[in-house]
């Protein structure tokens, strides 16, 4: 048996919640995403194939910065760029982290949300 949730129980859940929704930090589960504030979407895309050119865009741009030098190959970022897409077609989300040296990580996400294979009540934060 659970004690009964109190008023302070159901506030201190509140508060966790939007700390998350605003935090930066990515979540455990890639749907989860769906879950935080719309300010931190930085696109979104029609088509699968227009997100991972996106996600191609990104791992481009950051890849000088990789720690590892395998992990910024180019022909391997044309295979995730690739492998993106065929998922992103089949309703799976893509959730990609390299390090950035010591103390950064990049954490790059693309979620399906129409609706999202592993949350289907997850709403699109922009709708």
């Amino acid at each position: 048996p659970h004690p009964p949730v109190t008023a302070e129980d159901e506030e201190h859940y509140r508060t966790l919640l939007e700390t998350f929704r605003h935090s930066e930090l990515p979540p455990l589960e890639t749907s989860l995403w769906l879950l935080k504030t719309p300010t931190l979407i930085r696109a979104t895309f029609e088509e699968p194939k227009d997100a991972a050119a996106w996600l191609g865009r990104e791992l481009t741009d950051h890849s000088p910065g990789f720690l590892s030098h395998q992990e910024a190959d180019t022909a391997r970022l044309a295979r995730l760029v690739t492998t993106s897409t065929a998922r992103l077609t089949h309703g799976t989300d893509v959730s990609f982290g390299f390090y950035l040296g010591r103390m950064s990580f990049l954490s790059l996400a693309l979620v399906t949300c129409t609706p999202n294979h592993w949350a289907p009540a997850l709403r699109c934060p922009l709708t």
